[in-house]
């Protein structure tokens, strides 16, 4: 499917510069453009590409000042990067999605399943599980007994949801995550440990997505929380009886522990670590590796371990690559002054 620049200029709000009538039907990255796609542009550090680029149509800032002709026809917006946005979701809405049911796949004859869903070849669904209008639930994926999930849901292979979970609408789950898995409770004894039983479950809420191989551990008791909104990349660890607040982001590879309370609009850089029955508060930023051992208040940019503002983060990281000279330095010093002591 095609479209021109004055199409896509009145769906992003843009204006074109250049001309109107080009057509494209491809997407790609402007350092890698090819006749017949759009490209955007709106990290500084590419600007050389776009003199280069074979993209037929690029997206740039209303505010971008160009420094010598361009072959592409330009559409000037406010936001490229939302712009490309709004475009690839629009792409992905007319791509044609899987329907129906795959006779190799196993459902329960008490679970519920609502209207134009897909269940791919080999995903099982369980006793008294219901899902949504809409939902597609791919090859391989497990849906535990009494799982509740709305509308528009999409469970890709190999995800498993344990028994009792509750999903909301709009809710991605990429492949190999695991929602629902026992907490990790242990209590010590004289022979080793015993196993402290996980009877809550998770509560997913809508527009929540999350990465492949990320965890979500079931609560001790009640619920592990992840409100509306929600964005969780690959490799995310959520511990049991945790509850992370709405529109909360985080990278790969961030660990919250047990029982901890996470606030709403807050962002952790990749390998962020924090400790169990801690809170954190609204709009926290957190650098990449950040350790957070006690609770933070609301917006707060930190990073590091503990987590200190950037700038005397950044000072220190300074003074520690010297402090080997340093270390040498003041040795010295003592000598001279036991020196100075023994003239006297």
């Amino acid at each position: 499917m095609e479209f021109t620049a004055k199409q896509i200029a009145e769906f992003v709000q843009g204006r074109v510069e250049g001309n109107e009538n080009t057509a494209v039907h491809t997407f790609a990255k402007i350092e890698e453009g090819i006749p017949g796609a759009i490209s955007f542009l709106s990290n500084p550090k590419y600007t050389h590409y776009l003199y280069d680029t074979k993209s037929d149509i690029v997206l740039i800032n209303e505010d971008l000042v160009l420094e010598k002709p361009v072959t592409p026809t330009l559409i000037r917006v406010n936001n490229a990067y939302e712009a490309v946005a709004k475009l690839l979701q629009l792409y992905e809405s007319i791509k044609p999605k899987k329907s129906g049911i795959d006779p190799l796949a196993y459902i329960s004859k008490s679970a519920k399943i609502g209207k134009e869903c897909y269940i791919g070849a080999f995903a099982y669904i369980g006793e008294n599980a219901e899902i949504g209008d809409g939902c597609a639930i791919y090859p391989h994926a497990y849906i535990g007994d009494g799982v509740k999930m709305g509308e528009n849901c999409t469970i890709n292979p190999n995800t498993t949801i344990y028994q009792g979970c509750k999903l909301g609408n709009n809710i991605i789950i990429h492949a190999g995550s695991v929602i629902g898995a026992d907490g990790f409770g242990f209590a010590p004894n004289a022979e080793g440990y015993d196993k402290i039983p996980q009877i809550g479950i998770v509560i997913i809420e809508d527009n929540v997505e999350i990465g492949a191989n990320t965890c979500i551990d079931r609560s001790t008791m009640g619920a592990t929380i992840l409100h509306k909104g929600v964005k969780l990349d690959n490799l995310v660890q959520i511990a049991h009886n945790n509850e992370i607040g709405e529109n909360t982001v985080m990278s790969a590879q961030v660990g919250i522990a047990g029982s901890t309370k996470v606030g709403s609009w807050c962002m952790f850089g990749g390998q962020v670590g924090i400790a169990g029955h801690i809170t954190i508060g609204d709009k926290v930023f957190l650098g990449a590796q950040s350790g957070v051992p006690s609770s933070l208040k609301s917006n707060q940019s930190l990073i590091g371990t503990p987590p200190m503002e950037p700038t005397p983060y950044f000072k220190s990281q300074a003074i520690f690559r010297r402090l080997p000279d340093m270390y040498k330095q003041i040795n010295e010093l003592k000598k001279e002054i036991e020196k100075l002591k023994e003239s006297k």
